[in-house]
């Protein structure tokens, strides 16, 4: 009998790779995509109504009884869907609101439908929630603290949608936190405003779109082990897409056949911190558990992906430097997320958090003075040569080496001490990792809930603490 899938925002970028790779699956899998009944979205999803199986719940994440028209009775449910970037940093108080929402619709749904013993739900998280995270604290891995960016409220909407996921009460969970996601239309987002808040001395351990689809679909086969459901895991497409932000700009730019970055960008125009991006210690894991990376490397993909672009971006190379600079700072100067928009109207809030200061913005130096360490930059990691390192990393406050099946109480109380708080729950069943337990905040004094397997895997804590970051 055929499996069946429910996936959600399948219409966007990861969404559609998902559904190119399930498309020659279509033997093995049902596939029911819930989206709203917007032309556009009609237009994607119009070459896969062929596919037998195939059925579209036309309707909305936030609504209950569309959520569980989709996936009340799907094996799969492969939640992608949500408010994301750029639309979600230009819309904070509705991301806020519909990807948390949409999540616990999703748990719901599952919970109250004919399969809630048996399904398996895939959540899709961000690494955004684990905020700035450059030299040399640039290498992380799952557990690592939740620290999202200040006003990045799609990070914050990111872990509170992930708790209300993990802790559910749902029998088969997982939690993929995806990385930037290299894509074809990728080279055509470079007019906004939210490409100057990515410090040029950050990093990202990409993934391409064709990874992400098949990790996806290979998720939802019979080979995949018990012992993978339950768990947090990183995206990435591996050490050849581990690059800096600088090298990324050099990659996309050289792709549209434009100038490299310094001659067409002023460094001054890039927040030099709180964003987030980091290399994984940890991604090779989910490839090891569930096997989709490709051999193909990331200058090939880059190749690749310039061949895709429409025929007048190849017209690229024909418009002078200064030309593309004029545009490039017109996008910086953009109302409210512009970086120079903040310097020019005193958004100080701002500044200080992409810059430290006004005064360490204007202190930024040029690309002459520092164009050589970008070039080498992190030193003694060069492309090509970026393996984790094999120390553990960040200290996660407990015993890591210690079975979670053995968990105690003694547990909760060393992680919470190592935060600087509370367990206040006085009893939990040994190896009982699901059942949410009663925590304080040292910061802020406020009681909430969490599982052991949120707090201790999942790098949770305070959700009060995470809120304060966006307001």
């Amino acid at each position: 009998m055929k499996k069946k899938i429910c996936i959600t925002g399948a219409t966007g970028t990861m969404g559609m790779a998902t559904l190119r790779q399930l498309e020659p699956r279509s033997v093995r899998f049902d596939i029911t995509v819930l989206a709203r009944p917007s032309k556009a979205n009609r237009k994607k999803l119009k070459p896969f109504m062929k596919l037998d199986g195939f059925k579209v719940v036309w309707g909305d994440l936030m609504n209950l009884n569309d959520v569980k028209a989709a996936a009340g009775d799907a094996d799969y449910v492969l939640h992608i869907g949500g408010m994301v970037s750029p639309s979600a940093d230009w819309f904070p108080e509705k991301t806020l609101k519909v990807n948390p929402e949409s999540a616990r619709n999703v748990a719901r749904a599952v919970l109250e439908g004919s399969k809630a013993d048996t399904a398996k739900v895939v959540y899709i998280g961000s690494v955004a929630e684990l905020g700035d995270r450059r030299p040399p604290h640039h290498w992380g891995r799952t557990g690592d603290p939740l620290t999202p960016s200040v006003a990045d409220a799609y990070a914050v909407s990111k872990i509170e949608a992930e708790k209300a996921i993990v802790d559910s009460g749902l029998k088969h969970w997982v939690v993929l936190r995806q990385t930037g996601i290299l894509y074809p239309g990728l080279l055509m987002k470079g007019s906004d405003p939210i490409s100057f808040h990515v410090p040029l001395r950050g990093m990202l351990e990409w993934a391409t779109d064709e990874d992400s689809g098949r990790l996806m679909a290979n998720i939802c086969e019979a080979g995949v082990p018990d012992k993978f459901w339950n768990k947090f895991y990183n995206i990435g497409s591996g050490e050849s897409y581990r690059l800096t932000n600088y090298e990324f700009e050099q990659l996309l730019l050289k792709a549209l056949g434009c100038p490299p970055p310094e001659k067409v960008f002023e460094p001054e125009w890039f927040a030099t911190q709180n964003f987030h991006g980091q290399w994984y210690r940890d991604s090779d894991r989910l490839e090891e558990m569930v096997h989709f990376r490709s051999n193909e490397s990331c200058d090939e993909y880059f190749r690749r992906m310039s061949r895709m672009t429409p025929w007048f971006f190849r017209l690229a190379p024909l418009a002078p430097a200064f030309l593309i600079k004029a545009a490039m700072k017109m996008v910086a100067k953009r109302k409210t997320l512009g970086t120079l928009w903040w310097l020019a109207n005193n958004d100080e809030r701002r500044i200080n958090a992409h810059f430290g200061s006004r005064q360490q913005q204007q202190a930024i130096p040029g690309w002459k003075e520092q164009l050589e360490e970008l070039k080498t930059y992190p030193a003694g990691e060069p492309r090509g040569r970026r393996v984790p390192p094999k120390d553990r990393g960040l200290d996660h406050g407990y015993d890591e080496s210690k079975p979670a099946e053995e968990w105690t109480i003694a547990d909760m109380r060393q992680k919470a001490e190592f935060q600087g708080g509370k367990c206040l729950s006085e009893t939990m069943v040994r190896g009982d990792v699901a059942t949410p337990l009663r925590w304080q905040c040292g910061e802020c004094g406020e009681e909430f809930s969490g599982s052991p397997t949120l707090i201790l895997h999942g790098g949770h804590w305070c959700p009060n603490c995470l809120r304060k970051r966006v307001l």
